[in-house]
């Protein structure tokens, strides 16, 4: 199973996390991006949201090939974020860790490197 999305509003991380759990899978590892507190009052976030879909939908397609991940989920946000507000959510599932974790940091590293989203920061 895969799921992404591109979205306005937060995200219930446990409902999203409960979609990755499986008998085939030994471990899920998850991630939450938030916004921090670093001298920014809020942070917003935009997106070429039908190219960001896309790209998100083949970056968890690859992931789940190349690191044997079961189930894959990506939800990230657009619009103005606050201090403290989640801001991307992955889930990933596996038979086994190593992998999970392999998968869920590529997958991230992944998301800031190419897809269309852009973020500016608001003082």
């Amino acid at each position: 199973m895969i799921k992404t999305e591109i979205c306005g509003e937060d995200f219930d991380i446990g409902d999203l996390t409960e979609k990755v759990r499986n008998r085939l899978s030994g471990a899920i590892v998850t991630f939450v991006g938030m916004v921090r507190d670093d001298g920014v009052k809020a942070l917003e976030y935009e997106s070429y949201e039908e190219m960001a879909e896309k790209k998100l939908n083949e970056l968890a397609r690859e992931a789940k090939e190349r690191f044997k991940l079961n189930d894959v989920v990506i939800v990230h946000r657009t619009g103005r974020l606050e201090v403290g507000e989640n801001v991307v959510f992955i889930a990933v599932s596996a038979p086994h860790r190593a992998d999970a974790f392999d998968g869920c940091r590529h997958i991230i590293d992944t998301i800031k490197e190419t897809v269309p989203i852009w973020k500016e920061d608001l003082k």
